[in-house]
């Protein structure tokens, strides 16, 4: 197969195209034909070393959607392996597809039956492979713990982000009313395009108080916080008895597929989609400010 392998840590340039060994299943693993693969932020913090455990050479990538060999079915990768049964926290065993496993920069990956689920109705590749580290992510932060309800009002810090665009995708669908900020005007617009009411630049000092005057007055209900320095700033625009969520990786997949399955014209917004052997340009784009949404890698 063809693929990319990083062999060590450094920048964008140390992702290296090219003929690999295909991946040979064990008992209870399939080997899926991927058609496409996205990037998250965790691959570009496994390149640049920050998992200083992961052993080398390595293919990254948790996200793909591809066909199983075994059966031809269409199917999207729960990047999440051996998360055990507790929703609440992973298995000690827990692992990011990419990491210790070879991921999906990749013509074939192979990994559990129990981490594969049907490629939802009538989407594209590109669109599933974007959907299921960002999207359980968002998901679990929203409903899982964020216990977010239709009528509430939540906030979404960091709009422009694969997290954080699905997140106000996903709410909006929910029935919520979402606000969101962000460091431009431009990404704002995405986020109103993507289902957000309204929102604040949170490069201006009194956002908070804007966000609590979108509100109606008294606050959101809900705060999905990427980002952790901005507490303050959150617990400033939550109203009295408001929940808080910091999230990261996660596991309920079948909720979030039954959720998508009712609405049909939703999908993940997608910045760019390149080739595989142009990985490394996505992680440069990824690393740079200004891109919105997921960004893919196409695998012919």
């Amino acid at each position: 197969m063809h693929g990319v392998s990083l062999r060590e840590f450094g920048p964008p340039d140390a992702l290296e195209f090219g003929a690999l060994p295909d991946p040979v299943p064990r008992d209870g693993w399939v080997t899926v034909e991927l058609r496409a693969a996205a990037l998250n932020w965790h691959d570009c913090l496994v390149r640049q070393g920050v998992y200083a455990d992961v052993p080398l050479p390595r293919v990254l990538g948790a996200d793909g959607a591809g066909v199983r060999r075994d059966t031809g079915e269409d199917v999207v990768i729960l990047p999440s392996l051996r998360w055990g049964d507790d929703e609440r926290a992973p298995a000690p065993s827990w692992e990011i597809l990419g990491d210790y496993t070879d991921g999906t920069y990749a013509e074939l990956v192979a990994v559990p039956v129990e981490n594969l689920y049907a490629k939802p109705r009538n989407w594209s590749w590109t669109a599933a492979a974007a959907l299921p580290l960002a999207g359980l992510t968002a998901y679990r932060a929203l409903f899982s713990r964020g216990h977010l309800h239709s009528g509430e009002t939540v906030l979404v810090l960091g709009a422009g982000g694969g997290v954080a665009s699905i997140a106000i995708g996903l709410a909006a669908i929910a029935g919520a009313r979402v606000l969101a900020t962000s460091s431009s005007s431009e990404k704002l617009a995405l986020a109103r395009s993507l289902g957000a009411a309204g929102g604040a630049l949170y490069t201006e000092a009194a956002w908070a108080a804007e966000i609590r005057e979108l509100s109606g007055g008294d606050g959101v209900d809900l705060v999905i916080d990427s980002v952790g320095s901005t507490w303050p700033d959150s617990l400033a625009a939550l109203r009295p008895g408001g929940r808080l969520v910091a999230f990261g990786a996660t596991g309920s997949a079948r909720a979030l597929l039954s959720m998508l399955d009712e609405a049909p014209g939703w999908r993940p917004a997608i910045d760019s989609i390149r080739t595989l052997d142009r990985a490394h340009e996505a992680h440069a784009a990824m690393e740079r400010p200004g891109h919105t949404g997921k960004l893919v890698l196409s695998i012919p």
